[in-house]
């Protein structure tokens, strides 16, 4: 049986999560929003995953959003009882310890896009399109969109979008910072391998480190934004991955990693 996410390695230190219902252009059904969270548990509690990939079986769309043919038969206690386990799901994608990365071909849109939104880097080929439709149909993002958007792109500009539910071309997303590389249609996931690949090269205990203190300390006050990062500077400085960064840099080699 397929399953609604596939989990496996696309290069070293590099998970891939691949979203797996294309024949639906992975609408976020109540199966798919499950197998996202199972999946990013497993990578989470693994050793061997520095960065993760989050990629689309279909050629045509990251995702399309909430399945609105699955709901269409909910009762307002089904749609109730599903809530928690969508926001599960973004949940999952946003507090992974390691950096994430989006691939976006084709569209993303509603859940879709804050799918995207939850990971740390989007990569979006020339074809790519986003969009927030939600109030289009009577409902409001509720996948960290209206929290999410605004961080990335400005409140004005986020409110622009959300209230309208247009939806954004690549070009124009890669402008306003919904995307934070356009590259030619086809070729996003090879640029987020090649951008992975960087990444996992460092220290994954200072990367998450940084990680941790970017998310935690965006939004707060100056100084209280600084004591986040002073604890991220000190688990990364007194840690055996400093002592050795700065005998690799001497020894002018690579250095080997504590995993």
């Amino acid at each position: 049986m397929t399953q609604p996410v596939e989990t496996r390695p696309a290069a070293e230190h590099v998970t891939e999560l691949i979203l797996n219902r294309a024949e639906a252009l992975n609408a976020i059904s109540t199966a798919l929003a499950e197998s996202i969270t199972t999946a990013c548990a497993a990578v989470s509690q693994g050793a061997a995953t520095d960065v993760v990939v989050i990629t689309s079986a279909s050629e045509k769309a990251f995702s399309v959003g909430a399945d609105l043919k699955e709901r269409a038969g909910f009762s307002d206690d089904q749609l109730g009882r599903q809530r928690p386990v969508l926001r599960a799901a973004f949940a999952a994608v946003r507090e992974l310890p390691m950096p994430v990365i989006a691939v976006v071909e084709g569209y993303a849109l509603g859940g879709g896009c804050e799918l995207a939104l939850a990971a740390d880097v989007i990569i979006a080929g020339a074809d790519a399109t986003f969009g927030l439709p939600e109030t289009s149909v009577g409902l409001v993002p509720g996948g960290g969109g209206t929290q999410a958007l605004p961080r990335r792109v400005g409140p004005a500009r986020a409110a622009e979008l959300i209230f309208t539910g247009r939806r954004v071309p690549a070009d124009e997303a890669g402008r306003i910072g919904l995307a934070d590389r356009v590259v030619p249609a086809g070729t996003a996931r090879a640029a987020a391998l090649e951008l992975a690949a960087s990444i996992a090269s460092n220290s994954p205990l200072a990367v998450r480190a940084a990680k941790k203190a970017l998310r935690d300390g965006a939004d707060r006050p100056w100084s209280e934004a600084l004591e986040v990062e002073d604890r991220a500077w000190r688990a990364a400085a007194f840690s055996a991955d400093r002592r050795e960064g700065i005998a690799a840099f001497v020894e002018k080699r690579r250095p080997e990693w504590v995993r």
